[in-house]
């Protein structure tokens, strides 16, 4: 797109490629204007008028017969007897608070907006000009759930000379739908569902100039009045772990087996295959695994006449014991010698009243007396991917971290991994999930599994119809989290009961406002009471477990309640294109879920590009706004969804490292041996200038951004006073304070200390 076709004023604005000129940095000031309004009761047209400039701040419905209208200087009230709907507008200071109350509709639509462009909590931010093709192209005829897909419950619609801007009172059950022809218009529909005695949604309505920082303030403020914003200091103060996020990247570690083929002396398990272990295994894979043991089976024959181990025969061997070393069954009488006094008090014990953790201790030392000099010690097993990666990652210069371990039990079958993380002074924790339950969850989907079996008929959720909502990919049901804290609280506990140190905790979901009405008769359950549901168990684990919270989402409801969150910065890209996940041909195809060698899966490890449209959408600079920073940089850490880390998008890597240290973003990788190995430099050297920016940065709010250029693509972000950066995205060099910002670069001033950061050509 032509840079003519991107500008749009903004506060601060530049439109030459010189900014010697520009103004210090202010810090943030309220700066919501007064202004009148009127209304016309017969089609619901509300004007909004400042300094004589009047504007429509909802468009007119079709006419609609009213009564009992009712008029003062700072009021107006209405109602519509054929739609069973009361309205009334008051002005309130300096803002115009809409209350609108069904006394008997389903549903109702009101405002219908348009203006020459949108500031939208889309993520962490975008500014959507009407008249922009792509964005017309990606939103026209579409709906979104308002609490879901806005990470905070605000819009605001710019005109020529002020934007007007709407707080939600009301969250729950909105639904913003959009049109694109002849320029984009949305509109803001609540339902009032029937099982929900609560009939009124209200608004907000201010007036304010057309600059992001100022919208976001009065959000802010909001927030503040509401006593709903909590800062990472008063976090810290309840839990100093907090301050572990502080300069910290994130980091998913991709450890999964406990033993892998580099542990194997292969030419010493070659004697032993087709021995009585091998067909134990076979037993158990054909049994208890859901790939079963075909595979295996065939290898195992292949190896027999060939006499040698080639790779993929490696990996399948190691897969089947891997496999078989997390099975309760694994254990059989007369097979193995019971290597020690406290595997035969265990076995004694009897498996089935082991926790998970001694499961795995116990079937690593069968594994080991069975296949003796075949395999290396077992506080040897899986260390290179693990415990050697992490004392290398510090002996890098990387002093805090968050490890995020994708599933528990490669904590519970690796406690020495999660010892040293924190040893070295990271955090470390878990993905964790209850927002879906199925009947018979696989072990590598252990989250769906609940002890309490009852729960899957007993506590699901059900749609209007009476139909179980299902789960994630169609499998299962959606649990309602109001009956859920007994199964959270037994879960954690199972979990941390042999005294595993992890210090943080994440859930996934419960920050992304995927939340339901329940109509089941038994547990009728409305929105806001799942979402609190959903809060109750964070903060469950959080203050009776101690632990650091993050969530996937980080939508605003949940600011008090957690530390970080994934998926603000980057969101999951268009879920609904086959192109990236189903159509395995296809240059965009994301990567399937499942790694065969225990490495990262190829979801979130292979690099892929980004269509055009998307690339516009999603991470084009020009469009992005930090309204989120700008409401809770202070408050909540966030970074992309998990699909998309830092070095997922091809091309995109170096502006993705100048958008994170703009936004003040950790930036979130995925790693393994082979992947760290081969992005170590790449990641220590920008973690060189990022960390120590985002340690200053998190506790300040950001006070100042600034839209240095015509095209949208140099812009510079404040934090407290003089925490200063300056990023230019473009390929031409930038004059700014009679400096030279180059091309593709960030300029960090800290006082007057001044320091530049080249983005990589990668």
């Amino acid at each position: 797109m032509k840079p003519a076709e991107r500008t749009q004023p903004v506060a601060h604005d530049m439109n030459s490629k010189d900014a010697s000129s520009l103004p210090e940095a202010a810090v943030m000031n309220s700066v919501d204007h007064d202004f009148n309004f009127d209304a016309d009761p017969k089609t619901g047209q509300l004007f909004v008028e400042k300094d004589g400039i009047r504007e429509s701040a909802s468009l007119p419905m079709p006419q609609e017969p009213f009564t009992n209208l009712k008029k003062s200087p700072k009021s107006i009230s209405w109602s519509y007897p054929r739609k069973q709907m009361d309205i009334r507008m008051e002005k309130k200071g300096r803002y115009l608070e809409v209350s609108l109350t069904s006394t008997g509709a389903s549903e109702f639509e009101w405002p219908r907006v348009q203006g020459e462009s949108y500031t939208l909590p889309l993520g962490e931010g975008k500014y959507i000009p009407s008249e922009d093709k792509v964005w017309k192209r990606f939103l026209d005829n579409s709906s979104m759930n308002f609490i879901e897909s806005f990470s905070m419950r605000f819009f605001a619609v710019n005109q020529k000379k002020y934007s007007i801007l709407y707080i939600a009172d009301d969250m729950y059950n909105d639904t913003i739908r959009f049109n694109a022809e002849p320029e984009i218009q949305m509109s803001f529909t609540h339902q009032f569902p029937s099982i929900n005695p609560a009939k009124t949604y209200r608004f907000r309505i201010y007036v304010t100039d057309n600059d992001p920082v100022q919208i976001s303030q009065i959000y802010r403020s909001y927030i503040q009045e509401k006593g709903q914003f909590t800062t990472l200091e008063t976090k810290a103060a309840s839990n100093p772990d907090v301050n572990k996020l502080f300069g910290a990247p994130h980091i998913y570690l991709w450890s999964s087996q406990a033993l892998t083929k580099d542990n194997i002396h292969w030419n010493t398990l070659i004697q032993s295959i087709g021995g009585p272990l091998s067909g134990w295994i076979g037993e158990l894979l054909t049994k208890y695994s859901e790939d079963g043991s075909g595979e295996y089976k065939q290898v195992l024959k292949d190896v027999a006449k060939q006499h040698y181990i080639d790779n993929y025969q490696k990996q399948t061997i190691t897969k089947a014991l891997n496999d078989v070393l997390k099975m309760p069954q694994f254990y059989k009488p007369g097979l193995f010698a019971i290597p020690d006094e406290e595997s035969k008090a265990w076995i004694e014990q009897g498996i089935s009243r082991l926790s998970e953790q001694q499961l795995y201790a116990l079937n690593k030392k069968l594994l080991k007396s069975a296949l003796n000099n075949s395999v290396d010690p077992i506080d040897h097993w899986a260390s290179q991917a693990s415990t050697d990666l992490l004392k290398d990652m510090h002996n890098a210069g990387i002093r805090k971290a968050w490890i995020g371990l994708p599933n528990w039990a490669d904590g519970l079958q690796n406690p020495g991994l999660v010892k040293e993380a924190v040893q070295l002074g990271y955090l470390v924790g878990p993905y964790d999930s209850y927002h879906s339950i199925q009947q018979k969850a696989s072990r590598d989907w252990n989250t769906a599994s609940f002890t309490d079996a009852s729960l899957y008929d007993a506590a699901t959720i059900e749609n209007e119809e009476g139909q179980k909502i299902k789960g994630f990919l169609g499998k299962g049901r959606k649990l309602n989290p109001t009956l859920s804290l007994p199964s959270v609280q037994q879960r954690i506990s199972r979990i941390l009961q042999d005294g595993i140190p992890f210090n943080s905790w994440f859930i996934d979901c419960d920050a992304t406002g995927e939340i339901y009405d329940d109509y089941s008769q038994a547990h009728p359950t409305t929105q806001q009471q799942d979402l609190q549901a959903r809060l109750q168990r964070m903060q469950y684990i959080r203050d009776d477990k101690h632990m650091v919270i993050g969530s996937e989402g980080g939508n605003d409801f949940a600011s008090s309640t957690i530390a970080f969150a994934h998926g603000i910065e980057t969101p999951v890209i268009q879920w609904s294109d086959p192109d990236m996940r189903t159509n395995k041909t296809s240059p965009y195809y994301v990567g399937g879920y499942w790694s065969a060698g225990g490495g990262t899966p190829d979801r979130y490890a292979k690099t892929v590009p980004i269509k055009p449209d998307y690339q516009h959408v999603y991470t084009d600079p020009a469009y992005s706004l930090p309204l989120y920073k700008l409401v809770y940089n202070d408050s909540v850490i966030t970074t992309h969804h998990w699909e998309w880390g830092s070095l997922k998008i091809r091309d995109e890597i170096g502006s993705r490292m100048l958008s994170e240290l703009l936004y003040n973003v950790p930036p979130l990788y995925h790693l393994d041996q082979d992947s760290w190995n081969k992005n170590k430099q790449l990641i220590t050297d920008y973690l060189k200038v990022w960390s120590p920016f985002h340690e200053k940065a998190v506790t300040k709010p950001m006070t100042s951004y600034q839209i240095l250029s015509s095209d949208r693509l140099v812009q510079s972000a404040t934090y407290g006073e003089d925490l200063r950066i300056v990023v230019n995205f473009s390929a031409q060099d930038f004059s700014y304070h009679k400096q030279t910002v180059p091309a593709k670069s960030a300029m960090i001033y800290d006082g007057d200390k001044v320091q530049t950061f080249h983005a990589p050509n990668v």
